[in-house]
């Protein structure tokens, strides 16, 4: 069943971001649905055959069922609007648990503890229910960009077909079931929903309002000191500090300083190129960033630095990039004259939390599996057998960097994949800023804060607005450039001033 669930997967991932003729993109969506229910069910304590009787079975498929259909009418009917939705219910986790214990496995979370994310499941169900009836009906469905379609079906194929040889099967299947196999078919019907004119102006405005809510909920929470969901370990930490670390609508400081950062990047881009107020703009910086303090996330400001940076060299005139030049070359050299003290006092585990420490176990991971690596989810696992001798939690030993952690998982094959990810995505959104400079400079800076983040934090594939960023740049570029042309290659150039181009 595991088996026949994995190859399912890997099969659909492929045919769901490369499949043509439109047959085959709906033969990929149902295979991904298929081996989601697979890979779902097991799960389910006792198997959810077991579980369901027949009462509960008809009540599921008498609610369920109805509700699906219902979502799926709505994206037919209106496709254009799969994008806005997904992106306004991604970052949303439920306080919801599942398990035996529960009825029908779903019951409130103990001590307000979150859960999985239900509300983008959901829709991303009716939304690839929607996008395989529109491609039977024969709409029109434009071939995504090669250069990021085809390394990010691999990416996700072989992601999925590592659960044959995954090191820990069990948290494999979870790793794919919750985060895999959904978010490939998010990227999937984000990037062939049809790319409106108003659609980034409302997918900005989204991302403010969001970063916003998440500011708000987390400075009354910095205010009162009461977090509104409950961690363990920030809790614990909370206790043992002099500074009080808020979570918003998260259970990690991270997660949340993350969130943050990607609302201060689309502001700050919007700023550069003229397209909101500048005392508005400067306000909403301002009021995001006392939100982001009180994360105490260091891997949050650093990635906040990279987009900031990013867009502002892109678009700022000579003088000015110059002059962040300089002052990143000052910071640099101070950092590391600074870094070199602490080196003499403290050790490098201490200075880095503990970082390098995972780094070097890791790597030795990577070194006893260097071909296909441990498998989906693998890594935490082997890092404690084969270096710690069995001692310890697992959870103790995730890497918290996303490059070492593929090269862990998936081996030198997958890393080489991973890389031709990479320089996709940076060929596709070079491509949508020559075409539309506003809409490419904010998914790039976007994007640059997520990979940046993920070098020190991990969870760079199991945050679904990495997807998001990513398909709607495939999106814009196959609805942009003609059928049946080649993509052109971007020009990489640094304007002297902002150059705009207007969407289109």
């Amino acid at each position: 069943m595991t088996e026949l669930a994995a190859l399912a997967g890997a099969l659909g991932a492929v045919l769901a971001l490369l499949g043509r003729p439109r047959i085959a993109l709906a033969a990929g969506l149902l295979a991904l649905g298929a081996a989601e229910v697979a890979l779902g069910s097991r799960l389910v304590p006792g198997g959810l055959g077991e579980r369901l009787g027949p009462t509960e079975g008809v009540l599921a498929l008498a609610l369920g069922l109805p509700a699906l259909a219902g979502l799926a009418a709505v994206f037919v009917r209106w496709p254009g609007s799969v994008p806005p939705v997904v992106v306004a219910v991604a970052p949303f986790r439920l306080p919801f648990e599942f398990g035996a214990d529960n009825r029908l496995f779903i019951g409130l979370g103990e001590s307000g503890r979150l859960g999985r994310l239900i509300p983008l499941y959901a829709v991303l169900a009716g939304a690839g229910a929607a996008l395989a009836w529109r491609s039977l009906r024969g709409a029109e469905l434009r071939a995504l960009p090669r250069a990021l379609s085809v390394p990010t079906a691999l990416l996700a194929a072989l992601t999925i077909a590592s659960l044959l040889w995954a090191y820990d099967p069990a948290s494999a299947e979870e790793r794919l079931a919750f985060f895999v196999l959904p978010f490939t078919a998010l990227f999937a019907v984000v990037a062939h929903s049809p790319f409106r004119e108003w659609l980034p102006r409302v997918l900005a405005i989204e991302a403010v309002a969001l970063a916003c809510l998440f500011a708000a909920v987390g400075l009354v929470e910095a205010a009162t000191r009461n977090l509104l969901f409950y961690d363990p370990k920030v809790a614990v930490a909370n206790s043992y500090t002099s500074y009080f670390r808020v979570t918003s609508l998260f259970d990690d400081p991270s997660i949340y300083g993350r969130h943050l950062a990607l609302g201060i990047a689309v502001v700050v881009a919007a700023l550069w190129l003229g397209r909101i107020h500048l005392w508005l703009g400067i306000g909403l910086v301002a009021f995001l960033w006392a939100g982001l303090f009180f994360s105490y996330s260091q891997s949050s400001l650093v990635a906040l630095a990279a987009g900031v940076l990013f867009s502002s060299f892109l678009v700022a005139d000579r003088r000015v990039r110059r002059a962040l030049g300089a002052a990143a070359v000052v910071v640099a050299v101070v950092g590391a004259v600074f870094l070199v003290l602490l080196l003499r006092q403290e050790s490098a585990d201490r200075v880095t939390s503990d970082r390098s420490q995972l780094v070097s176990d890791t790597a030795t991971v990577v070194g006893n599996h260097p071909a296909f690596g441990v498998g989906a989810a693998g890594q935490p696992l082997a890092t404690r057998d084969e270096v710690y001798n069995g001692r310890g939690a697992p959870d103790a030993h995730v890497s918290h960097t996303a490059p070492l952690t593929v090269a862990a998982e998936l081996g030198v094959v997958g890393a080489l994949v991973y890389v031709a990810f990479l320089g996709g995505a940076i060929w596709t959104l070079a491509l949508v800023r020559r075409e539309d400079e506003p809409l490419g400079l904010a998914l790039g800076a976007a994007f640059v804060v997520l990979f940046v983040h993920s070098l020190t934090y991990g969870l760079f594939f199991e945050d679904p607005f990495t997807w998001c960023v990513l398909a709607l740049a495939a999106g814009y570029v196959a609805t942009t450039q003609p059928a049946g042309r080649p993509f052109p290659l971007p020009r990489f150039r640094l304007p002297g001033r902002p150059s705009v181009s207007g969407a289109r």
